[in-house]
């Protein structure tokens, strides 16, 4: 076989990661940051009695409220009206990551969907129109929120409050 590694196996040479130490004082900042760099998290679902991942673009995160849009007729708006159990997982370039537990609850308040309408083009670009009523709106809340520095197989609990 021919050509250069991929990019996991210079990781598999190493006997283990020393990562950083954490400032627990700071996992909070620590773990928003984590975020902004990974702005891509993957979203996990159940489907019946299987996992589902696939990768998300928030529409808005207050915190670690965390807001996904989806369309009607998607698997993901079955999967979450039959189990709103989720978790959203950031990985950063770093490895660093941030995996926030919650439900998802569908937003049908007219100023919050507005205000995030207006503030994510993307959704315009694919619906059009706020009225589209394939227009879907989840807020994640988050239940749990750990944080875990690169590879270190050790997470923290970050407070919620």
């Amino acid at each position: 076989m021919g050509g250069t590694a991929p990019e996991w196996r210079r990781y598999t040479t190493r006997m283990k990661p020393e990562p950083a130490p954490v400032d627990t004082s700071r996992l909070v900042e620590l773990a928003q940051a984590t975020m902004a760099r990974a702005p891509f998290p993957m979203l996990a679902s159940v489907a019946g009695t299987r996992p589902k991942v696939r990768p998300v673009s928030p529409a808005a995160v207050d915190g670690f409220t965390v807001y996904v849009a989806s369309l009607q007729s998607s698997d993901k708006t079955a999967e979450l009206a039959a189990n709103p159990a989720v978790e959203l997982c950031y990985l950063d370039d770093g490895h660093d990551q941030v995996r926030i537990e919650g439900r998802a609850e569908l937003v049908t308040d007219a100023g919050v969907r507005r205000e995030i309408w207006d503030g994510y083009p993307l959704l315009r670009g694919f619906l059009g129109s706020i009225d589209n009523p394939e227009f879907m709106l989840y807020r994640i809340c988050p239940e749990r929120v750990r944080f875990m520095r690169e590879w270190a197989l050790q997470y923290f609990e970050v407070p919620l409050d």
